[in-house]
């Protein structure tokens, strides 16, 4: 394939990736407040991927002889403690304010890599944990006194860190001489994983299954519960990590971690239109600028061993590199 064909094929699979993502809050807030308790929901999310990633898994099993640490960290903490903080997080605030706190997880890398680590930063990494942190302040409104759900700000802030302990073990497991770990395996392994600790925590078997034989409402339009179920198990996780597994591998981790931060944007857009939640200019501001150091953050950090950056857009970019919401 041409590069130019190439590099535009990635970028259209990227934007799709980043939509599908950024639908999943959208597509589970209203199973939420139809009933279904924040864990529930996300054990349906992965569980039900992790059924269809089964294949895969059985195709690199030897995964779990070569990179148990990888596929545990994965598995218990971008998926399992990432998709639960950011689910209980969105029962009480509003999903573009939850995944713009989520998007603070590049800059408290740089803090891990500066003060535990001892290890430099440059300076632009530095500006871009400022800007993300000021951008932060502005989302939620400080001067206000936390507009919102103080609870609700730091299960967001929960999964931010449940992202940056799964970057932390990829970035100390990898050295330079291993072979490159399946992207699409470590997925399949990771949700499996995920999908056996949310069981014993979330309990599944004590949820309201009539929920998913009603409706749910999505701004007072009443929509089929088992259809949220599907968008947010088959398009907001199943083709949202297929899609940018296949988007970074055509494209520089780079313009793959712009499109990435659109992830945030589309999710905000889709939440004001479909669920009513409506953000004030000084939120919408912050966010821009929450996005602007994310990027800045996680394209500027040093990496050991290599030139690649210890955080990117997202567990699931990480891993499609050479070498991982919400």
């Amino acid at each position: 394939m041409p590069g130019g064909r190439g590099k535009g094929v990635g970028l259209g699979l990227a934007l799709l990736s980043a939509v599908a993502f950024g639908g999943s809050g959208v597509a589970a807030k209203p199973l939420i407040e139809a009933g279904l308790d924040p864990l529930h929901v996300v054990w349906l999310r992965v569980a039900g991927a992790a059924l269809v990633m089964a294949p895969l898994a059985v195709r690199h099993r030897g995964l779990l002889r070569r990179h148990p640490a990888l596929l545990a960290g994965f598995g218990l903490l971008a998926v399992a403690g990432v998709q639960a903080c950011y689910f209980a997080a969105i029962s009480r605030i509003p999903v573009g304010v939850a995944l713009l706190v989520e998007y603070l997880a590049p800059a408290l890398v740089l803090g891990w890599v500066r003060f535990v680590q001892r290890r430099p930063v440059t300076r632009a990494a530095a500006v871009g944990v400022v800007l993300a942190v000021g951008g932060l302040a502005c989302v939620v409104e400080v001067w206000a006194g936390l507009g919102f759900d103080a609870l609700g700000l730091l299960l967001a802030l929960g999964a931010a860190c449940c992202q940056v302990g799964y970057f932390v073990l990829s970035d100390q497991g990898s050295d330079a001489g291993d072979e490159a770990p399946d992207p699409l395996g470590v997925i399949a392994f990771g949700l499996l994983i995920g999908a056996a600790v949310l069981t014993v925590i979330a309990r599944p078997w004590s949820m309201d299954w009539s929920v998913l034989a009603g409706t749910a409402h999505m701004d007072g339009t009443p929509v089929a519960a088992g259809l949220l179920v599907g968008w947010v198990v088959l398009i907001a996780t199943v083709l949202a990590y297929g899609t940018g597994v296949l988007a970074v591998r055509r494209l520089s981790p780079q313009v793959a971690g712009v499109v990435a931060c659109l992830e945030a944007v589309i999710a905000t857009v889709l939440a004001w239109f479909l669920l009513g939640e409506h953000l004030s200019a000084p939120q919408i501001i912050g966010g821009a600028v929450v996005l602007a150091g994310a990027f800045i953050a996680q394209s500027s950090a040093p990496a050991k061993g290599s030139d690649r950056p210890v955080a990117r857009g997202g567990p699931d970019r990480e891993l499609s590199s050479p070498g991982t919401a919400a």
